[in-house]
């Protein structure tokens, strides 16, 4: 991409809840937007959106949307990508996806700043933005990875409902309304109750009893670190939270590492933020990294059941690290 003072941005999907995210951060970080466009459906074209303190009109996404376009922010689900991020990249945009389309797809990077930035290169137009649950883990274990070699992750989330979307976030409200008022619980996004509940049960199932949402953080991960050794066995669980995942992580590796050396490896680790004292209450909560941009690790702690193994929780905003954070800073890696 040519260099330039400012850019001419999409943002399709701007109207949801990652779209939404995306305007926010755009404008937070200071991303040199020469012109917005907002792109979405015929439900929410028409409308406006708010951008550096002026109202931007909401367009209607058609395959001539992307004329002048040098980067295309896609949070719109893997049906609309697969159409229109082709379109896009035809008419000479750069594409920065959200969905699952792309992501194993040998000719397209799958990124995480902090991790693989140098994988952004090798892009064709299209550049695939991470599972949400993925990115968190990868930025907390690759510089573990990088001193001690990990071979093999066990993990389980704790997987908060804005990973959904608003109807999910609409839905664990009123389902927590309709308890307290002693009222009848009738899902609709979810196959069970929600509210004081959790799932075992993100996306669809395999004939292998494992759920898509689970073999993406599989492979999405040994893609991402460049690694396909790695044995990785996930349990993805969604939980009535709003906003934010929390994973709680095992790792084998080949070297001996230390609860002491992971600490001080991590401490410095970008875009991590080590909260570790457990003595005095001080672990990752998903309250408290709502809204962040970290990625917060804590509750390291020696497997004594293997002689190379460490424990952690890790946590973060899945809307904004996990979603529309990584996409923006994918975008300001592209432009460097």
């Amino acid at each position: 991409m040519n260099k330039k003072s400012a850019y001419t941005v999409a943002v399709v999907g701007a109207t949801g809840v990652v779209g939404t995210e995306m305007l926010s951060i755009l404008e937070e970080r200071k991303f040199p937007v020469g012109q917005l466009l907002p792109l979405a459906s015929s439900r929410s074209a028409g409308g406006e959106v708010t951008f550096r303190g002026d109202a931007v009109k909401i367009k209607l996404l058609t395959k001539d949307s992307f004329q002048g376009v040098d980067i295309a922010l896609f949070s719109a689900g893997g049906n609309v990508s697969k159409e229109y991020a082709p379109v896009a990249v035809k008419a000479g945009a750069v594409v920065i996806d959200n969905s699952s389309v792309w992501r194993m797809d040998p000719q397209v990077p799958l990124v995480v700043p902090e991790v693989n930035p140098h994988d952004i290169e090798k892009h064709q137009g299209i550049i695939a933005n991470p599972n949400c649950s993925t990115i968190q883990m990868v930025v907390a274990l690759k510089p573990l990875h990088d001193h001690a070699t990990i071979t093999r992750i066990v993990v389980s989330t704790y997987q908060s409902v804005s990973g959904t979307g608003k109807d999910a976030m609409d839905e664990l409200a009123e389902q927590c309304r309709q308890l307290l008022s002693f009222g009848d619980i009738k899902p609709k996004v979810y196959p069970h109750q929600i509210a004081f509940n959790c799932l075992p049960h993100i996306d669809d199932f395999l004939p292998s009893g494992y759920t898509k949402e689970e073999m993406k953080m599989v492979n999405e991960t040994r893609k991402i670190m460049g690694d396909e050794s790695i044995g990785i066995a996930a349990t993805t669980v969604r939980v009535p939270v709003f906003v934010c995942h929390g994973e709680s992580i095992n790792i084998e590796t080949e070297k001996k590492l230390s609860v002491e050396e992971a600490r001080t490896i991590l401490s410095t680790a970008p875009g991590v933020q080590l909260h570790d004292d457990p003595s005095m209450g001080v672990y990752p909560l998903q309250i408290d990294a709502a809204g962040t941009d970290a990625v917060f690790v804590g509750r390291i702690r020696e497997d004594d059941s293997i002689p190379k193994g460490l424990s952690l929780w890790v946590v973060a905003d899945n809307l904004r690290k996990g979603a529309a954070l990584n996409a923006v800073q994918i975008a300001e890696e592209l432009v460097k």
